[in-house]
């Protein structure tokens, strides 16, 4: 079992930035597809991005691609996620996911594919 649990969020500006933090604890995630959701209120949680194991893939929502990027420690067991220029319309709650025993360049866009979670971090930009 492996838990997730995600940090940074806050209330910014619009046009600032953010980084977002998912630390995992119980087992190493070094061999682990990992991801990034988010889920504005009345919406669907959806795709926000995601990177391989080997980080040979890497995949963004076109929403964010450009102003987003993901990135791992295996070392410090960490996910991070850092945004710029953000706008009112990025405004979530962001969840981290991870998948095991998946091949080295495993990297998914779908929600159902991802087997943990953690509990979610409140991005609120302001116009």
């Amino acid at each position: 079992q492996v838990q997730l649990v995600e940090s940074g969020g806050r209330l910014v500006q619009a046009g600032g930035s953010l980084k977002l933090s998912c630390a995992a604890s119980g087992r190493t995630i070094n061999t682990d597809a990992m991801a990034w959701f988010r889920q504005a209120p009345g919406k669907e949680r959806e795709f926000v991005a995601c990177i391989s194991w080997s980080r040979i893939n890497i995949y963004y929502a076109d929403s964010v691609k450009g102003r987003f990027s993901i990135s791992r420690d295996n070392a410090k067991n960490t996910m991070y996620l850092q945004m710029n220029s953000l706008k009112p319309e990025d405004t979530a709650v962001y969840y981290c996911a991870a998948r095991g025993s998946v091949s080295y360049l495993y990297c998914s866009r779908s929600n159902s594919d991802y087997n943990y979670w953690g509990q979610g971090t409140q991005v609120t930009v302001s116009s």
